[in-house]
């Protein structure tokens, strides 16, 4: 039914869709997408779900409560469930069904070839790095989710998410976001209401930010020309955070804009407003 749901409302919606921002996620029950599941209706309290042993967003539309949760890039096509309970303690389960998808290589060539194969230096910093961003991915916080997101930049869409990657004839890691090309210096707007969970320069980031929606919903933002919040600053939709650069291991000037739910990364573009035709 709820599949049912979201596929009737967007096509009754669709130029809603083009011309406003989202109130809601779309429902992608792939590896690397958002799974939508419809837990009690609104009248009940606001129940606390977990997949995974891992806590997941909850969040009320219309007339429901609703899970949202992220599905992460490696996980097998097959029935999963959500568990969730309300005050009494007692414990309900919804199952769902992981469907197959195969994402495409791309093959990218980085000039500065550290960004490929670190030295025994970089690998320092890329270590202490790597504890930075963990806690920041694992940032809980019980606030309402903001979800009906804006894009950050205007620009055309350089990269897609899930990209099985290659620099240098290399293999590396899936892409774990969606890019954006646009000029150097341009600004880039925070999707939704949030907190500033962490900001720094970071060895294949380049200069990036961590902001916090509520309830593990986190958006990242990486490769800034500059940063313009600090760590623990409240902003509003729309606010400007930070410009797009080209720092970090990039071969141009790009926003690349990752999306984290119950600690996993997702495809932003199922969250986010559809561009409008030109």
């Amino acid at each position: 039914m709820m599949i049912k749901f979201i596929l009737l409302f967007a096509a009754a919606s669709f130029y809603f869709f083009i011309n406003t921002a989202i109130a809601f996620p779309e429902h992608h029950p792939v590896p690397g997408g958002t799974v939508v599941i419809e837990l009690s209706s609104a009248d009940t309290p606001q129940p606390r779900a977990f997949y995974k042993k891992q806590k997941v967003a909850v969040h009320k539309y219309d007339d429901a409560w609703y899970a949202m949760i992220g599905i992460s890039l490696n996980t097998k096509p097959g029935r999963y469930e959500v568990n969730y309970q309300f005050d009494d303690k007692k414990q309900y389960h919804h199952s769902f069904v992981i469907k197959n998808k195969t994402y495409k290589a791309q093959y990218l060539t980085v000039k500065n070839k550290r960004k490929v194969n670190p030295t025994a230096e970089d690998m320092k910093r890329i270590v202490k790095e790597r504890q930075i961003k963990k806690a920041a991915k694992n940032t809980w916080s019980d606030q309402t989710v903001h979800s009906d997101f804006i894009r950050p930049v205007d620009g055309r869409i350089s990269s897609i998410f899930g990209l099985r990657r290659f620099f240098n004839q290399q293999a590396r890691r899936p892409h774990s976001g969606l890019d954006i090309a646009a000029p150097q210096g341009t600004p880039v707007k925070a999707i939704a209401d949030a907190r500033v969970i962490e900001t720094g320069d970071f060895f294949f980031s380049g200069n990036m930010i961590y902001l916090d929606h509520g309830q593990g919903v986190i958006s990242l933002y990486a490769h800034l020309y500059k940063t313009h919040v600090k760590p623990g600053q409240l902003i509003k939709q729309g606010d400007i955070i930070g410009e797009v650069g080209e720092t970090g291991r990039v071969t141009g000037p790009h926003l690349h804009l990752s999306l984290l739910l119950n600690r996993t990364a997702v495809d932003p573009d199922h969250w986010l407003p559809a561009v409008k035709a030109q």
